[in-house]
């Protein structure tokens, strides 16, 4: 990436992502690929006067834990983990992987075990997040493996991801400030309903989500960014639905996912590759076969399918339902070490209805314009 982009991807992160501020305790982690970018953003951090420090982290260490450890380490989590997710403000970590495939081999049931491990340091991490206290942000640095994966030359894929957060805009923070205000009167419309009929090829499920907070998400805790969240009541999800694109989870890929509900449980699962790994992760603990949240994609300026979930679920015109673990703010009491979203493409066919009215069809809301 140009110079000029990585400090306008900085900026955008630390200023409007994580709002970073004197003082702050600021955690910066990434690959050792991500490095241009990492130190532009540990500069700008200085520069506003917050105490920020850095872990580079190399995806070999992680293959060669799950290769060795014994089921005693896979359980095991380290107390400074547990202090550093109490104590610090702020958290951005940066995706740059050199081998998005690198845990292909890995037993499903060592993962699922280190998941149930790691449950308790994600449900701190959500409870000081809903609660205000720890901000953080998920982010890519584009790279040869993830290029390869959206079949893109490294070129190509940089002025994607540049696009995809408008990072080719005089002001970005200016463009994703004005999204927000456009996904608040969605939100508007949405937080008067009480069920949610989903209806696609193959599809047609069944939500409620009165009660339950909807999230406007512009560039905050992820970025780019793009989409509008709840987490569904938790046992009201009946009926069944199949997912237009594979889903990748802990390195491996599933395609073709399947998955029928009662009474908020997955009660069947599908899949023509990966179904053992998928039904491993359901079965993970009491929360991983419950729906967490639902969401609406909304960044329209993504427009093609690139293997990668942070980019794939907010493609403008569709929707991601996540298995397992579901965010606080909105409401949601599911708990699980598993968090898993799949997309679902709507833009040819899909439909959306609340309390029993159409409000999106083929991608859009019937009343409100993307652009407008």
């Amino acid at each position: 990436m140009e110079g000029s982009i990585i400090r306008k991807f900085a900026r955008v992160l630390v200023e409007h992502s994580l709002e970073i501020g004197k003082n702050d305790l600021f955690l910066i982690a990434g690959s050792t690929l991500t490095l241009p970018l990492m130190k532009e953003v540990y500069r700008q951090a200085l520069q506003r006067g917050a105490n920020p420090y850095v872990r580079i982290y190399d995806e070999d260490f992680n293959e060669i834990f799950f290769k060795y450890a014994k089921d005693e380490q896979l359980r095991f989590i380290s107390p400074i983990s547990e202090y550093e997710i109490r104590k610090i403000d702020a958290r951005l970590a940066i995706l740059g992987p050199k081998n998005t495939k690198y845990l292909s081999n890995v037993d499903p049931k060592r993962q699922s075990l280190r998941g149930r491990a790691t449950e308790k340091i994600h449900r701190i991490f959500l409870e000081r997040s809903a609660k205000g206290e720890l901000r953080w942000c998920l982010t890519l640095y584009p790279t040869n493996a993830s290029a390869q994966d959206a079949d893109m030359s490294l070129d190509e894929y940089e002025d994607f991801v540049c696009k995809a957060g408008y990072l080719n805009r005089k002001d970005p923070v200016k463009v994703w400030k004005d999204i927000g205000a456009w996904q608040e009167r969605i939100i508007k419309i949405l937080s008067s309903k009480k069920e949610l009929r989903i209806v696609a090829k193959d599809t047609d499920l069944r939500l409620r989500v009165d009660g339950r907070k909807w999230i406007n998400c512009y560039g905050k805790e992820n970025f780019p960014d793009g989409e509008i969240f709840t987490g569904p009541i938790e046992n009201s999800a009946d009926g069944y639905i199949t997912y237009s694109f594979p889903s990748f989870h802990g390195g491996r890929e599933v395609r073709d996912i399947y998955l029928e509900f009662k009474r908020g449980r997955v009660v069947k699962a599908k899949a023509s590759k990966g179904e053992e790994f998928l039904k491993s992760m359901i079965s993970m603990d009491r929360g991983a076969s419950r729906i967490g949240e639902f969401s609406f994609g909304t960044n329209y300026a993504i427009k093609r399918y690139t293997n990668n979930t942070l980019f794939d679920e907010k493609i403008g015109g569709t929707i991601h339902i996540a298995l397992g673990s579901g965010y606080p703010e909105t409401g949601s009491r599911n708990r699980s070490g598993l968090h898993w979203d799949m997309v679902l493409d709507m833009r040819k066919d899909g439909e959306v209805y609340a309390d029993g009215e159409l409000i999106y069809r083929k991608g859009k809301f019937v009343e409100l314009d993307p652009h407008g």
